[in-house]
């Protein structure tokens, strides 16, 4: 890719495509271009702030490991998503780890780049709050899923907000390179739970499944479910 393809690929996204041109054009002036391998982190949780990132090709995988070993897998960021502005706020250290699913390329708006821009024109600053704002809301509405809604429809919740890109994309997918413990667990699920759960679906003729994949036959009814209680 060179840079308009670039700026083509960020302005499928609805926070990139909503900004002005202006920040655009600063944003992409000031981006470095990041490559990683599979399995390699591009940050941790704990260290310091690096910029603000854009996924365009392949998929970041963002979450935590305890001391235990256990896992918590909060999103898997594809492109066109923005990530990592938290720090651009209140410069502590990164709060999760990111790493590459497989290989992946990304733009890296380091944080010295940011912190100059928004000196020099601090009215972008809303444009950053918004960016963060979507995914405290998306944040919030996972934890009152988390407590209320039983798992069947948290799961359908959650495939269609990945096939809707958590809101970023205009048009919903439905084909998701998804394997079902990635699934799990990010819905804090058993993997025997979110397997059988995605199995009675699948029979219903809702949902097929294949290695890696999932894919939504009839949207509509996976909607009526996710809105069961």
């Amino acid at each position: 890719m060179d840079m308009q393809q670039w700026r083509e690929c960020l302005l499928a996204g609805q926070w990139f495509s909503h900004v002005p041109a202006s920040l655009q054009d600063s944003l992409l002036d000031n981006a470095r271009l990041r490559r990683l391998a599979p399995g390699q982190y591009l940050f941790r949780r704990g260290d310091p702030p690096c910029g603000l990132y854009a996924v365009v090709e392949g998929v970041v995988r963002v979450g935590a490991v305890s001391e235990q070993g256990k896992e918590a897998l909060l999103s898997l960021m594809e492109a066109p998503h923005w990530f990592g502005e938290i720090c651009l706020f209140d410069g502590q250290p990164r709060t999760h780890d990111a790493c590459a699913e497989g290989a992946c390329t990304l733009l890296q708006v380091p944080q010295a780049s940011l912190v100059r821009l928004l000196d020099e024109q601090p009215v972008y600053w809303r444009q950053f709050a918004l960016l963060m704002s979507h995914k405290l809301r998306l944040a919030f509405i996972n934890l009152e899923q988390l407590s209320l809604m039983p798992a069947p429809a948290r799961v359908a919740n959650r495939l269609l907000a990945i096939a809707a890109g958590y809101g970023e994309v205009a048009q919903s997918r439905r084909l998701l390179q998804l394997p079902q413990e990635q699934l799990a667990l990010m819905l804090s699920l058993s993997r025997q739970t979110t397997n059988q759960i995605l199995k009675d679906l699948q029979h219903q003729g809702i949902l097929r499944l294949s290695y890696g994949e999932i894919e939504i036959l009839d949207p509509e009814r996976l909607r009526v479910l996710a809105n069961s209680v």
